[in-house]
């Protein structure tokens, strides 16, 4: 276990996010291989029909994400004060509330996917490629949802490493069973789908073996199953806000992939195509934010109030500079990115890409910061604030899709992600700097 409220902020932060940043290029690189792979062999309306679908996952993912994430938000707090059996009952709601999401979300996701991909208005061509991949994905929620929550329950803990080396393992079995079942069984975008599933499964079972042997902090036995009002309550309180502030993102981004399918498959290509270079343009920036909030969590838990507002502020100028250095090799090499991933794209959809990478990667500065203040305020325990910035980067992303979109086309609906980050960024700030003036006069929040 690593104890974060101990040694140089930065130093600390830095060591329990690097595992975190390298599990995600993992993590992408199986998200990417799924693309690669169905983009390279299947074509352009295969890896359309997959891109299409990313903020339907990210609606239902991470809302599971949000939640996971907010339980183990306690867990942290409590481990950085030194209540271990706190930690032990933080855990067991933990487990009960991801058992109870996993079954709420794998049944409705289920049930309503196909009216959901029209409602969308999803292009006729490629919408039974969408409704495939979305039934192999979410049909095993669980063990996307059950690998986030052990793994963010290990984060509680300062322990980076051991989630990092379940991805790796997920990672190799991912790109292997992506050959398997989409160039020997022929089986598409399914198949990508499916892949990805059993690779999550394996991790969910190797960081199972991993506990039961390795983490005495999350050995359970029928005595403490029991489940208490208070404990339920606490969790529920910020762990929900969490989801739903995901949830709520996610909404805006399923708005704006409604508006970029009324332009057809190219345009659609393009965004497919820019959302994967975001991805990796916002690896650093996540992962810093996922150690700011475990950071923050432990020690003000700890009543470590200096060492908090230290670790943040490096952490944003850190967050910032990789935005800005990220843009430019971006722009630069756009054609290289573009080709990573449809290689015999036609000269429309590089343009449409190349205007998403302009527009999108000069306001990466912004979501940059964004991360880090939004974590920042989890780590404190407040969930209030990081979901109204979530509906004001619904009501922008919507807006701008919406209303730009009828006036400047694809340039209208490319310039909704930076607007939306304007529109969470600004709620954030003002916060921030209450929660800091705070934090220096010693008071606890």
């Amino acid at each position: 276990m690593n104890d974060l409220t101990k040694g140089k902020p930065i130093a600390v932060i830095l060591q329990f996010a690097i595992p975190l940043l390298i599990g995600s290029f993992f993590q992408l690189a199986y998200n990417f291989a799924d693309s690669m792979i169905v983009g390279h062999t299947l074509g352009k309306d295969s890896f359309a029909s997959v891109g299409s679908t990313a903020s339907l996952i990210f609606l239902i993912i991470g809302f599971a994400q949000g939640v996971t994430n907010g339980l183990t938000i306690i867990s942290a707090q409590r481990f950085g004060a030194g209540d271990l059996e706190g930690l032990k009952k933080s855990f067991v709601h933990g487990l009960f509330y991801a058992s109870l999401i996993s079954l709420l979300l794998t049944v409705s996701a289920l049930a309503f996917l196909k009216p959901i991909l029209v409602l969308m208005q999803t292009p006729v061509s490629i919408i039974d490629h969408s409704h495939a991949f979305l039934t192999a994905m979410f049909g095993g929620l669980t063990f996307t949802i059950f690998y986030n929550f052990l793994s963010s329950a290990l984060r509680s803990l300062g322990n980076s490493k051991t989630p990092l080396l379940a991805l790796v393992i997920a990672c190799f079995i991912n790109i292997g069973l992506d050959f398997f079942f989409i160039l020997v069984m022929n089986w598409g975008v399914f198949g990508a789908g499916f892949a990805t599933i059993l690779a999550q499964a394996c991790s969910v079972l190797f960081l199972i073996f991993y506990i039961i042997h390795k983490v005495p902090h999350y050995h359970i036995g029928l005595a403490d199953l029991k489940l208490d009002r208070g404990n339920l309550k606490k969790h529920a309180q910020l762990a929900f806000p969490m989801g739903f502030q995901a949830s709520i993102i996610a909404i805006g981004a399923m708005t704006l992939q409604f508006m970029v399918n009324q332009l057809g498959t190219d345009a659609i290509a393009a965004q497919a195509i820019a959302l994967r270079t975001d991805q990796l343009a916002m690896l650093p920036m996540v992962n810093l934010g996922l150690a700011i909030a475990t950071f923050t969590a432990q020690n003000y838990g700890a009543k470590l109030y200096d060492r908090i507002r230290e670790g943040v502020r490096h952490s944003l100028l850190l967050s910032i500079a990789w935005a800005i250095v990220f843009a430019v090799i971006l722009i630069l090499g756009n054609r290289f990115f573009s080709g990573l991933f449809l290689p015999n794209a036609s000269q429309t959809v590089l343009d449409l890409a190349l205007v998403y990478y302009i527009i999108n990667g000069s306001c990466y500065w912004i979501v940059a910061s964004l991360f880090i203040l939004r974590s920042f305020i989890q780590g404190l325990g407040k969930g209030f604030i990081p979901t109204l910035a979530g509906f004001g980067e619904l009501i922008f992303r919507a807006a701008v899709a919406i209303i730009g979109m009828q006036y400047f086309g694809f340039y209208g609906t490319a310039a909704a992600n930076p607007a939306a980050w304007i529109g969470s960024i600004i709620v954030l700030i003002p916060s921030s700097i209450i929660f800091m003036k705070k934090l220096k006069a010693g008071q606890s929040i």
